[in-house]
């Protein structure tokens, strides 16, 4: 029986990890940094100087910010955040930006007033705005997570410092080695249902919502809709895997494409928080399973996202929605009663697959990689449930679950350390 103390770790993670956002997370980051800058200046800025590293000038590159009238990149972004922001929302910063903001953020921004620089930095989730007004200045920095002040400064003088472990990108969350696949199983068995249905009630309202706007109106490639049309039409088959795929997909290009819906995300990113959510809500309306049922197939999904994706980090050449995919998987065991080595099994299957799968950024062709994995998840499930996985030595498959995840976290981080160079450099010329 898992401790109540274990239960409250576990809960405070989720209540980190499992947050609402407009938008694409790393523009909304830029943003809020911008709008607390402006807020300690206390004043409009006429220039704003930003910092950023690598992986935040990838992911906000090609993705549209929400409520901008279809503008994308740190710059607008930065802009939006300072004119309209309200950084008491954090990742609902710009929810409620209006026409005249946007007008003020485009005129800044064709006037040259911003200016964004890459930083040569190992930490691959960093933003710093230096908001300036005359002969005002004040700045804010982010580190690691999308919210983390580290430094605050008005006029060149120190106001706050929290100090953070540059080379642990987790060092500023709860610590996350109670983890294990085998705690995330017995606990979703186990677990009293109302601790975590406020939590789980949400993500089905939020991220349904955005996925059936994705469906019905158009956005990026809509493969959410071309998923679905080829389904009536009957090039598809008309089964749950491909309306799981559809359904999550829908949700990616209308997030990806601008649209102001919120989501619920995970691990810090929305498609994630999309892919491990929808395929589940999907099956489970299919299936006709209870919804208490789903509430604990959504426990597991999420906690074994976040599980995976500590040793992987917030950003990284590694696509996020593979660890999603993985934790989806281990989902579609469970709610085909599949025990502990099923669910394990079905993660092993899904990351001996689909651990190739890139992140070149942000952008709409994220929903494309999310209906992968969700397909990747669906048969990784069914082969689990037939005692079918591959063996230790099977490429990074390990002795062990908990062992190939770690091997996952390595690849992420020392194997892919080059690969997202050489996609940033590819970016830059583009």
């Amino acid at each position: 029986m898992t401790s109540d103390l274990i239960i409250k770790q576990v809960l405070n993670i989720l209540c980190e990890e499992i947050i609402p956002a407009e938008g694409c997370t790393e523009p909304i980051a830029v943003a809020y940094t911008a709008s607390r800058a402006v807020d300690i200046l206390g004043d409009l800025p006429d220039k704003l100087d930003i910092y950023v590293s690598g992986n935040m000038v990838k992911n906000v590159k090609s993705a549209i910010v929400p409520n901008s009238g279809g503008m994308s990149g740190i710059e607008s972004a930065a802009a939006l955040g300072a004119f309209g922001g309200n950084s008491k929302k954090k990742l609902l910063v710009i929810s409620n930006v209006e026409e005249e903001d946007v007008k003020k953020a485009r005129g800044f921004i064709k006037e040259g007033n911003v200016n964004v620089k890459l930083i040569d930095s190992d930490i691959k989730l960093y933003v710093k705005v230096v908001a300036h007004h005359m002969e005002e200045s004040a700045s804010v920095e982010i580190k690691h997570i999308h919210t983390n002040i580290t430094e605050v400064t008005k006029d060149g003088k120190v106001i706050i410092s929290r100090p953070c472990n540059d080379a642990d990108f987790n060092s500023s969350l709860s610590d996350r080695e109670i983890l294990s696949v085998q705690l995330i199983y017995e606990m979703a068995k186990t677990i009293d249902v109302d601790l975590i249905e406020p939590i789980f009630s949400k993500v089905v309202q939020l991220n349904s919502a955005i996925a059936n706007e994705g469906l019905n109106e158009v956005y990026g490639a809509n493969i959410g809709t071309m998923i679905q049309e080829n389904i009536n039409k009957g090039v598809y088959g008309d089964d749950s895997r491909n309306r799981a795929a559809s359904f999550a997909a829908a949700g990616s290009d209308a997030r990806m494409s601008g649209c102001p819906l919120p989501v619920m995300t995970t691990s810090g990113s929305g498609n994630q928080g999309i892919t491990a959510s929808l395929p589940i809500v999907s099956y489970c309306r299919d299936k006709n399973i209870s919804g208490e049922k789903m509430i604990r197939a959504l426990f597991l999904s999420h906690a074994l996202t976040i599980h995976i994706k500590t040793n992987v980090g917030r950003l990284s050449a590694y696509c996020g929605a593979v660890c999603a995919a993985a934790g989806v998987g281990g989902a579609l065991a469970f709610l085909e009663n599949g025990d502990l080595k099923a669910v394990e099994d079905a993660l092993t299957n899904t990351l001996a697959n689909i651990s190739g799968l890139i992140c070149d950024g942000a952008k709409a062709s994220c929903a494309f990689k999310i209906a992968t994995g969700i397909y990747a998840a669906f048969d990784s499930a069914m082969l689990a449930l037939d005692r079918r996985v591959f063996n230790p030595a099977d490429g990074i498959v390990s002795k062990n679950i908990e062992e190939t995840i770690k091997n996952i976290g390595r690849l992420s981080q020392e194997g892919m350390a080059e690969t997202d160079k050489v996609i940033l450099d590819i970016m830059s010329t583009i």
